[in-house]
């Protein structure tokens, strides 16, 4: 994020490789994290993986596959390891629901943290009416501070800096807060998705990596200039807006 001063994360929901490939070319410049659905690319092979890893070194960007692992630690560390997409393998970061409760981190982390690896853990979300609130939303905080090797963040709506915690302590959490949801045009879908800007996400809100999809490669993957332009667009208002709340907080 520092080295290219950028917090924006693209996620690349499509479903053919060769699109998928084409908009993490085109946006890996501007991004600091590309976030895959390996599971709905309908032509996935293990050379996907290879073209990925080398995009991910050639623009210097993190991997995060977007699995939302949410079963007992004995089942999510085989869904991590084995099967078709071997996920441990290649992506710097994933994420969990925090339903299943501590033994899931236990089990991810038997596999990712030998690796080098990173768990965001789902605090909240992005749809209306999502359920991932109040106590739910401060147990998964808890669960987060109780595993600091492994968990490295959330995915969540503002930060989850002191959640929780007494008011007279001394420590910080120092965990990052990757938000989605986040349109400089748009303001929902018709799937229950709601969206609000950079500046409302990280300067308002506390949150650290602005997760942007269709509003940077919108329903054609071939326009590569426009995506270019979109995704630079969208580094630079989340650029400002991190810089913004620096300032203030100096």
């Amino acid at each position: 994020m520092e080295r290219k001063k950028s917090n924006l994360a693209v996620s690349v929901d499509v479903t053919k490789s060769k699109d998928f490939l084409a908009i993490i070319d085109a946006v890996g410049p501007f991004v600091c994290l590309v976030k895959t659905h390996v599971d709905i690319i309908e032509d996935f092979d293990q050379s996907l993986v290879q073209q990925l890893q080398d995009l991910s070194i050639k623009h210097d960007f993190v991997i995060f596959e977007d699995r939302k692992f949410a079963d007992i630690g004995n089942t999510v560390a085989l869904q991590y390891s084995s099967g078709v997409h071997k996920i441990a393998n290649w992506s710097h970061i994933t994420n969990a629901h925090p339903v299943p409760g501590p033994s899931i981190i236990s089990g991810l982390s038997s596999v990712g943290l030998p690796l080098g690896r990173g768990l965001l853990l789902l605090s909240e979300m992005s749809t209306k009416g999502a359920l991932a609130v109040g106590s739910y939303t401060q147990e998964a905080v808890r669960m987060a501070r109780a595993h600091r090797d492994f968990v490295i963040g959330f995915i969540a709506q503002r930060t989850m800096e002191g959640i929780g915690m007494q008011e007279n302590t001394v420590d910080k959490d120092d965990f990052l807060t990757l938000t989605p949801g986040v349109g400089l045009d748009a303001k929902g879908d018709a799937m229950g998705q709601q969206y609000r800007t950079p500046r409302q996400v990280i300067l308002e809100s506390g949150c650290d990596v602005i997760i942007v999809g269709r509003g940077i490669y919108g329903k054609d993957p071939g326009l590569v200039d426009e995506i270019r332009a979109q995704a630079k667009r969208y580094m630079e208002a989340g650029w400002e807006a991190y810089q913004d709340r620096v300032s203030a907080q100096a």
